[in-house]
């Protein structure tokens, strides 16, 4: 398990900041994650949402980029995918967010991928994750 330099966070906190991002610009079907009982997961949680188009995929990352960085002062380890935005990543060492154009989310299909994590569906008015 990678560690999380910015030990006065969470990664339940960052995994919140990011939903809090997502929501902002009205990503759909915001799924979280949680891979900490899931043998070899990479990071704590995975948070996916998908857009309608290139345009709101970018404004998505740009949003929990901002939420994130407003909140901890942190920005992400790694992104990839902002050239192509069809699929943008940005990990934040324990929390992972996925933003996914939604015919390209289908095919990827993590969900089912990650099959034996705990998957938690936010409702559109939902702040915070349950714990």
């Amino acid at each position: 398990m990678r560690i999380n330099n910015n030990k006065d966070f969470t990664a339940e906190q960052i995994r919140d900041f990011v939903v809090r991002g997502m929501q902002e610009k009205k990503g759909h079907d915001i799924v979280v994650m949680d891979l900490r009982n899931v043998k070899n997961a990479i990071c704590d949680y995975f948070v996916i949402c998908s857009g309608n188009s290139d345009t709101q995929i970018d404004a998505i990352s740009t949003s929990i980029e901002e939420e994130v960085y407003k909140a901890s002062k942190q920005d992400p380890w790694h992104k990839e995918g902002k050239l192509n935005r069809e699929w943008i990543l940005l990990d934040y060492v324990d929390v992972v967010a996925h933003v996914f154009k939604k015919e390209r989310r289908s095919f990827y299909d993590l969900e089912q991928l990650w099959g034996d994590a705990e998957i938690h569906l936010i409702e559109a008015n939902e702040l915070t994750v349950a714990s």
